[in-house]
């Protein structure tokens, strides 16, 4: 309903961010990773690489997002911006505007914020418009 799949996300968690912890700053990233706990602040990953987050249902995040694949379960207070995919799972409850490629709503999540889709971008190609000749009736 929303586009196919354009790219399958990082499938290797690289950090982890265990539940009970709460980490107060941004977070800078690559590759993948993955929060059970509380993030105050905002969530980014580094590069052009393809970059996954996951976000358990116990996760709480308050900043906004800036990945190219998330995969959401939990909260977050804040903007996502996901340059390819995003997958709002059943406990997922964003308060925040979605920015995304791909997406998946799975029943049950919830978005108090606007969707936009983010167009293919186009080749940037100017064509230069010539008015046709307009035939004088006399």
């Amino acid at each position: 309903m929303f586009g196919k799949k354009t790219g399958k996300p990082q499938n290797q968690i690289d950090s982890l961010i265990g539940a009970g912890t709460h980490i107060e700053g941004n977070i800078s990233f690559s590759g993948g990773l993955r929060i059970d706990g509380h993030v105050t602040g905002n969530i980014v990953a580094l590069g052009d690489r393809p970059s996954a987050l996951v976000l358990s249902d116990q996760a709480v995040i308050e900043g906004k997002i800036q990945v190219s694949h998330a995969v959401v379960n939990g909260s977050i207070t804040g903007a996502i911006h996901a340059s390819e995919y995003v997958e709002l799972q059943p406990k997922a409850r964003i308060f925040g505007d979605v920015h995304y490629k791909t997406m998946e709503i799975q029943l049950g999540a919830s978005v108090d914020g606007m969707l936009h889709h983010l167009e293919a971008q186009a080749d940037n190609k100017v064509v230069t418009l010539i008015p046709s000749p307009v035939a004088k009736s006399d």
